[in-house]
């Protein structure tokens, strides 16, 4: 019996147990130190050495291409360039680029360069529409949901209006100036209450729902108003059905849709968060009702679905803001069903850490989040784990961001 079991200690040396199956299936984009890296079969490549992307980068649909941005030295400015994973080249498509978007069934790109739309088929860029302050592919690619935001006039600030432009597979016959389908004009103030509102002149974020039949989108006012107070939005896909949910700030939670049916989660509550670490509640809008699930006492910094009807929250007890960030409350994780309201908690950091920015990794069925020392913080580390906290590990180290394909 002694020799079976030293035999067995033996073997697990020489063939160690370790998770590289999950390893192998695990494919992500991230920053470091302002450089893009990748994390693919459990190797770290480095990509670029500039020290100037700071942008999250985007994976194409098919996970071959990465699009990222790099900063130059003319302010407001960044160049727009992929990474081919095949072949390992890397090439500029726009020498000012922003808001880059694959496009939902094909290997081109969308960005907005000073105003205008353009996509790029990574050999050459075409002018598509102007006037575009943000926008979002049409679910089946044929097409764009624009919107151009309100503009300043003696009278004050105009509203922010979405269009919808149609493009075909020869984006040479598209023309420039006009071609478009107005689709909605929102009102020049909305608002929760009549207490509550705000000038609608920016309209971003705009997201379809799953089934198509549902946008959300953020309305924002000027960029220094924008700071305390934002509304998120829903529209139906036939520009009729408006609906303003709640008030939010844009540093806390982007709205999101459940991956498989029309109900999207967002983190209601204004004020930016120096004003304190409260007022932050993860909510649920399931079309047509709403609920809120954040507890008492408590505010939530960020989100991700995990299925349809489970999330993972990074939560904090709230407390007053304090310029002393070592007193700063620091986040743990916990899960969430909204149909029973069962709350856990599920990772516990050391003293003087918090985890961030969880994602749920649908290809491991495993929980990835950033554990650093503060909301500044810029040199966090990459834990994974199993969706109820056991089994976590340090996987990377120095991450300022870090975007996982899923596709």
């Amino acid at each position: 019996m002694k020799r079976a079991i030293l035999f067995t200690i033996i073997l697990a040396l020489i063939f160690p147990l370790a998770p590289v199956s999950s390893k192998l299936q695990l494919k992500a984009a991230f920053i470091r130190e302002g450089n893009l890296w990748t994390f693919i079969d459990g190797q770290e490549s480095k990509i670029t050495n500039t020290g100037k992307v700071h942008f999250k980068p985007k994976w194409s649909t098919d996970g071959t291409l990465i699009a990222y941005q790099v900063e130059t030295s003319t302010e407001g400015q960044s160049e727009l360039w992929t990474y081919n994973l095949n072949t390992r080249d890397k090439k500029k498509i726009s020498y000012n680029g922003h808001i880059p978007e694959w496009a939902p069934h094909k290997n081109h790109l969308a960005y907005i360069n000073n105003g205008i739309l353009d996509i790029s088929d990574l050999n050459r860029f075409y002018n598509i529409a102007t006037g575009v302050s943000d926008f979002t592919w049409l679910p089946d690619g044929s097409g764009f949901l624009l919107s151009s935001s309100g503009t300043l006039k003696p009278d004050g600030w105009s509203s922010a209006s979405l269009f919808i432009k149609e493009v075909g597979k020869n984006y040479e016959d598209i023309v420039l100036f006009g071609g478009v389908k107005p689709f909605f004009t929102l009102p020049r103030e909305i608002g929760t209450t009549n207490q509550n509102k705000l000038i609608a002149v920016y309209a971003d974020q705009m997201t379809y729902s799953p089934s198509g039949k549902w946008i959300s989108f953020v309305v924002s006012p000027t960029a220094s108003w924008s700071m305390d107070s934002n509304m998120v939005c829903v529209i139906d896909k036939e520009g009729k059905n408006f609906e303003v949910l709640d008030e939010m700030i844009l540093d806390v939670g982007q709205p999101k849709w459940s991956p498989s049916k029309d109900t999207l989660a967002y983190i209601a509550g204004g004020g930016r968060i120096v004003f304190g670490f409260k007022n932050k509640d993860l909510k649920i809008k399931e079309m047509p009702v709403s609920g809120t699930y954040t507890p008492a006492n408590y505010a939530d910094l960020d989100f991700d679905w995990m299925t349809e009807k489970t999330l993972v929250v990074s939560r904090i007890k709230e407390q007053e803001w304090t310029n002393d960030f070592s007193k700063h409350p620091l986040p743990v994780l916990y899960t969430l069903n909204i149909d029973s309201n069962k709350q856990m908690k599920v990772t516990s950091p050391p003293k003087g850490f918090g985890d961030y920015a969880p994602q749920y990794i649908p290809s491991i069925h495993k929980l990835g989040w950033l554990r650093g020392t503060s909301l500044t913080d810029r040199k966090r580390d990459l834990w994974i784990g199993n969706p109820d906290g056991t089994g976590a590990t340090e996987w990377l180290r120095d991450v300022e961001e870090i975007v996982f394909f899923t596709g």
